[in-house]
């Protein structure tokens, strides 16, 4: 089982000038790198399909790939000495960084979807370096040792398990500060509760009335932190927009909007977090509907819904539910809210009417209930039932 833990750092000045230092080297690597893929890829392919019989044809250099551009870190600090103050397992990660942006821009990801073209990082737009490799008790007390950078004070606000042991630790540049991320990892799975035991299970349907509405009729308010704050964040915006690019007003204006805008996503994500939480603690199994939801994030309702950060709250869901043993379902959303959940007829109904009356056997309910109802039926098998029965 593999988790992350992120703590706080509480960096001297000195630490924050070396760290400064160390992301701006990483930076121009980075785009060293990138640059000599885009080269490659441009001086060795031809839009024509054909050519003469006589021709010059150039000598065709090998594609740089992970394990070449690798080779080529020892002669980079033969040549500019200060990267030897770097730790190599780092500068290897940022070669890993590249492989993996041109990869996805080539060939997709593992379905396929490929990526847009790789931008060079700007000044400033490289936050954060990753250390693959610890040593055997890096951490002392709310210290933190990291190789070739020394130990680090940070807000230790939760001690790691017992048995789990620090893979990689990500330091990462934020608005309000600097950042270290603990990927954790523990041999042992948790036994999974069978289906037969299963007890106390739930449907939920999403809403952006209320967050969710479970099958058994309670709510979970939406809470909408991003529109609340709609109007403070207009009004940073408008003192970064009035100030002259590149002077220091601008640039704290830049600081204080990116502080609201973490402000806001922490908020939502720590809601998320309970809410989960709630449901994991009262509930077995948990249903819910395979949404499409960067479909529905090109829609109108596409502010309301990245506010309500669903794709954020059920990836949580799933992964809690995972290390606990306990079961999460995603269901097909197909007519879960136009099917009656009593007697399973179809009541066609516009998404203005916000009540389930069915006229086959005359079942009455709030549709989100009755989706939430259907929803949970599809997860756990069983036909729902018929009152003509």
């Amino acid at each position: 089982m593999r988790s992350a833990y992120q703590y706080r750092l509480r960096l001297t000045k000195n630490q924050l000038a070396e760290l400064e230092r160390w992301l701006e080297m990483l930076r121009c690597q980075y785009n060293y790198l990138l640059a000599d893929r885009f080269r490659w890829y441009e001086e060795n392919r031809c839009s024509i399909n054909a050519c003469p019989l006589v021709c010059h044809l150039p000598d065709l250099r090998d594609n740089p790939d992970y394990f070449s551009q690798k080779r080529t870190l020892p002669q980079l600090k033969k040549d500019r000495p200060w990267y030897s103050d770097i730790h190599a397992h780092v500068l290897q990660d940022c070669v890993k960084r590249v492989d993996l942006a041109f990869k996805r821009f080539i060939k997709g990801d593992c379905k396929g979807k490929r990526s847009g073209r790789p931008r060079f990082k700007g000044k400033g737009r490289y936050r954060s370096l990753t250390f693959p490799s610890l040593g055997k008790n890096p951490i002392d007390g709310n210290y933190l040792k990291l190789p070739k950078f020394g130990w680090v004070k940070m807000v230790y606000h939760r001690p790691i398990p017992d048995g789990f042991k620090i893979k990689t630790a990500t330091i990462t540049r934020k608005a309000d500060g600097c950042y270290v991320t603990l990927s954790i990892q523990d041999d042992t799975v948790p036994e999974v509760i069978p289906v037969d035991q299963i007890s106390n299970p739930v449907g939920i349907d999403m809403g952006l009335k209320s967050f969710l509405i479970k099958s058994d009729g309670t709510e979970v308010e939406i809470p909408q932190y991003y529109r609340k704050a709609q109007k403070r964040l207009n009004k940073i915006q408008k003192a970064v927009s009035r100030s002259k690019k590149g002077s220091n007003n601008r640039k704290k204006s830049v600081v204080k909007l990116g502080k609201a805008h973490k402000k806001i996503a922490d908020t939502r994500k720590d809601f998320h977090f309970k809410t989960a939480k709630g449901l994991l603690d009262n509930h077995d199994l948990i249903a819910h509907e395979k949404l499409n939801i960067k479909g529905l994030a090109r829609t109108k309702i596409a502010k309301s819904l990245l506010d309500a950060g669903w794709g954020q709250f059920l990836s949580i869901l799933s992964i809690k539910a995972l290390n606990a043993g306990l079961l999460t379902v995603a269901v097909n959303p197909k007519n879960t809210s136009q099917n009656c959940s009593d007697c399973g007829k179809k009541v066609p109904k516009k998404l203005k009417e916000r009540i389930h009356s069915c006229p086959h056997c005359g079942y009455i309910e709030d549709r989100d209930v009755n989706a939430a109802r259907n929803i949970l039926y599809l997860a756990v098998g069983h036909p729902v039932r018929s009152k003509a029965v």
